[in-house]
Formats: C-alpha cells, sequence, structure tokens
C-alpha cells in the first residue's frame, strides 16, 4: 500500500467538485419536518448489563416516519453525565450487547449508542433494527436502496434517524451538551447529525465515508463504495441521475450547514475512504472551530486508540 491520492499539502486545500443542489435546505426542511411530526414516545427500560459501575437502558425511539430505532444509553451509576455523546455506527454494525461499554462512560459521559436500521449483520455486533421501506433495483448492501430518487434513498432515512437521535440524546440527559461522534459510516453519519440536529455542542468524526460520492466512486474499488460502481455498470443510463441523487447526502454539502465544533480524522493510506474525501468533507465545514488528526500510514484503521485519547481530551477541553 502507498499514498496514492494528493499530497498532504495539497489535501489541506483540496476543495470537492460536488455542488450542493439548489432545493437542499428545502429538501432537509421539509424531510426533518415531516419526521418530527410523526415522532411518538421514547422507551428506555432499565437492563442488567452485568456491570457495577455503569447503568444501562435499552432505548427505543421513533425515527423516520415514525420508525422504531434501537439504542443503549450507557451511563456512569454513581454520577450524572456532564455530557452525552451520541454515536453511529460503521457499515455493517450494530449496537450489540448491553455489557459493551466504550471509554465515554469511564470519563464520565452519557452515551447513546444507535442502532443504523436494517444493518447489524456484523458477527460480533448485532442489530435490533429493521428497515420497514422497500427498494426498486439494487446492488447488494445498502449504498443503492431507492437511489433513484432521494425521497426513496436509504440514506434519507438513516440522517433521520440520527437528527432524532440528537433529540433522544437530550430527553435522556437534560441540561447537559450533546455531541456526536462515529467511525467511517458512523462518521458520515455523524457529519449529517451535525449539520441536521438541533443544539449538538460538537461532533467527533472518523475517517468519514458517505463524502465525495463521484471522486470516492472513481478512486477505490473497495466496499461500499464498489456498491455504487457495481449498479453504475448494469444501469449505464443512471449516471447522472444517481449522482444527483447522492448529492442530498454527501457529507461534502452537509459539512457546509454544519458550523459546530468538530475534530476529524484521517488515514493517508485509507483506500476505503481516499484521504481527498475526507479532506473535502473538513474543509467544507462551515464552523470555524476545526482540527484535524492526520495518520500518515494507516489505512482505514485511522488512528485507532491514539485518535480516542485526542477526542478524550478534545472533549474535556469543551466541557
Amino acid at each position: 500500500m502507498t499514498h496514492f491520492d494528493l499530497p498532504l499539502a495539497a489535501l489541506r486545500e483540496h476543495r470537492s467538485a460536488t455542488t450542493v443542489p439548489d432545493d437542499f435546505d428545502e429538501f432537509w426542511e421539509s424531510t426533518l419536518e415531516g419526521v418530527r411530526a410523526a415522532h411518538g414516545e421514547t422507551y428506555a427500560k432499565s437492563v442488567d448489563n452485568g456491570l457495577a459501575l455503569v447503568t444501562t437502558k435499552d432505548v427505543t425511539f421513533s425515527g423516520f416516519a415514525g420508525d422504531p430505532i434501537s439504542a443503549w444509553y450507557h451511563r456512569p451509576t454513581d454520577r450524572e453525565p456532564t455530557a452525552v455523546v451520541v454515536e453511529f455506527l460503521g457499515y455493517s454494525g450494530g449496537r450489540g450487547l448491553a455489557h459493551a461499554v466504550p471509554e465515554w462512560v469511564m470519563a464520565g459521559y452519557g452515551h447513546l449508542l444507535v442502532d443504523t436500521r436494517g444493518q447489524g449483520f456484523a458477527q460480533a455486533h448485532p442489530g435490533a433494527t429493521v428497515d420497514p421501506h422497500g427498494s426498486d433495483s439494487a446492488a447488494p448492501g445498502y449504498m443503492t436502496q431507492g437511489i433513484r430518487s432521494p425521497e426513496t434513498y436509504y440514506y434519507r432515512r438513516v440522517f433521520s434517524d440520527a437528527a432524532r437521535a440528537v433529540d433522544v440524546g437530550r430527553e435522556l440527559a437534560p441540561g447537559v451538551p450533546v455531541f456526536v461522534a462515529g467511525i467511517s459510516q458512523g462518521g458520515g453519519i455523524a457529519i449529517a447529525a451535525a449539520a441536521l440536529g438541533a443544539d449538538v455542542a460538537g461532533a467527533l468524526i472518523d475517517v468519514p465515508f458517505l463524502c465525495d460520492f463521484e471522486r470516492a466512486t472513481s478512486m477505490t474499488d473497495r466496499a461500499p463504495y464498489a456498491e455504487i460502481v457495481t449498479y453504475l455498470k448494469a444501469h449505464r443510463d443512471r449516471i447522472d441521475d444517481t449522482f444527483r441523487t447522492l448529492r442530498y447526502f454527501d457529507g461534502v454539502n452537509l459539512a457546509t450547514r454544519a458550523d459546530v465544533p468538530t475534530l476529524f480524522s484521517v488515514a493517508l493510506m485509507d483506500m476505503t475512504c481516499p484521504p481527498s474525501t475526507v479532506f473535502g468533507a473538513y474543509n467544507a465545514w462551515a464552523g470555524d472551530d476545526k482540527s484535524i488528526e492526520v495518520y500518515p500510514y494507516n489505512d482505514h484503521e485511522g488512528g485507532g486508540p491514539f485518535q480516542r485519547r485526542a477526542q478524550l481530551d478534545w472533549l474535556r477541553e469543551r466541557i
């Protein structure tokens, strides 16, 4: 593996060529208005996680179209959380089991770990949330489900669920700041949550997926971007329409609406999420309070525990 993308100095100046649709804001305002009008009660039931120092609740809240979305809410048993981290999951992952608690809770924060609808088929991390909406012809996976139109595209539902998850984070711990976080697909969803959610205090975005779709599909043959390529190999007449749909969900375009503090990370040998696509979103970020950690010799694993420590320090400075 080599450094296959732009040099770091050029990456820091790189601007994506993707464009924001004229009705982008109207599309998302209308979508979220409908989502919030359809939402019902949030249910949070205490569960036995086998741990003495962490309290866990099994949470169900209403997402897109009022569909039930599952999440775990963890918090320290002996103190009130000083913030809530709403975390979104990488591609194929689910919320897993109740005893799998990350460092956020040990640092004194509440942690809302949100299922991605229809996913959770990774062996170690089962999910508990279905996606009841159908799809037209699509490549295996989730990247092309409903891609004929922004209204039917899979990630319209996922990003709407994420905006609602921010609301739920505030419900579970009133009066404390709510941050969003995620790695890979989770990072892309967190960008959307930062742009579309209400009163987000900050965003922790690691090696994000779902950014600059056109550039990514021309640079890497790795999944999940490869699903779009597979689809377009069959549907040769849908190239323009496909990328027109994807512009409503592109992390680069959503970043232009995200003005909260953020800490990104990028790996310069990342063949899954090419560095220029990450910098495309980072450089488009609307807020001035932003920084990015660069890992020159890492692939999609990114900074791993080094990045987590950087995040813990970053959060502590802001609380």
